[in-house]
């Protein structure tokens, strides 16, 4: 089954797209939705009510697929990797979790580094992250699992380049077109030739032995930063 899987050269390719989308899309993801977080979590920013109200509207409320689909393809992103990461750069949901954890670090630490000649850059990356690493590495975590099992963007946005698939979207090719053929000579011959039931089973392998090569890699990763979920989930979701 695995032999099966490996020789389809569209596997390869989906691996390097994946990872690129992993890699880039989470660092982005991430420095932007810490941005964000800093700049909501500062009491004498006037606009940040209305802002946050802004962007915890896009969480009840979103425009569709369709206005979604016009506004990438006017900015020229159709048939491009960009596609897949700018159109959700920043989750309302993580940035409210990483503010509330920022805002529940001591204000003396910021106002300290500010009397020192200390920036807004500089805080955020040498006093802010330091103290709240834990919730960064959760979300961290929620935008990587998110981005390697996502493939609807990609069935979307990219209708003319397959060179640019994830591997989530070629796994999903195999599924199904094993699942046809599976269809096909059970309708065609029946379930009583041997033939036809080495054929099943050899379906079936190839079927779980994808849905492997889509999980370990993930899998080995989990272990790593499973020691921040729960120190960091709690310490986002609690406000004193």
């Amino acid at each position: 089954g695995y032999e099966i899987v490996f020789n389809n050269p569209n596997i390869w390719a989906g691996y390097a797209n994946t990872l690129f989308y992993v890699i880039v899309g989470t660092v982005l993801r991430t420095l932007m939705t810490m941005l964000g977080a800093y700049v909501m979590m500062q009491k004498d920013f006037m606009p940040r009510r209305v802002l946050m109200f802004l962007f915890v509207f896009t969480m009840y409320f979103s425009g569709g697929l369709i206005p979604d689909y016009l506004v990438v393809t006017r900015l020229h992103l159709l048939n491009t990797r960009w596609a897949i990461i700018i159109p959700s750069l920043i989750s309302t949901w993580n940035m409210i979790i990483l503010k509330t954890a920022f805002s529940q670090i001591p204000p003396s630490l910021s106002e300290s580094a500010k009397l020192d000649g200390a920036g807004d850059l500089t805080i955020l990356f040498r006093i802010i992250l330091p103290a709240a690493k834990a919730s960064v590495a959760v979300i961290i975590m929620y935008y990587a699992v998110g981005e390697w099992n996502s493939w609807f963007s990609a069935a979307i946005y990219l209708p003319g380049r397959r060179d640019l698939y994830p591997l989530q979207l070629f796994l999903r090719e195999i599924l199904i077109s094993n699942s046809a053929s599976g269809n096909a000579a059970e309708a065609a011959g029946g379930s009583g030739s041997g033939a036809d039931a080495i054929e099943a089973l050899i379906e079936d392998v190839v079927r779980y032995c994808t849905i492997c090569v889509a999980t370990i890699p993930i899998l080995c990763i989990y272990p790593f930063v499973q020691k921040y979920f729960v120190k960091g989930v709690m310490m986002g979701s609690i406000k004193e």
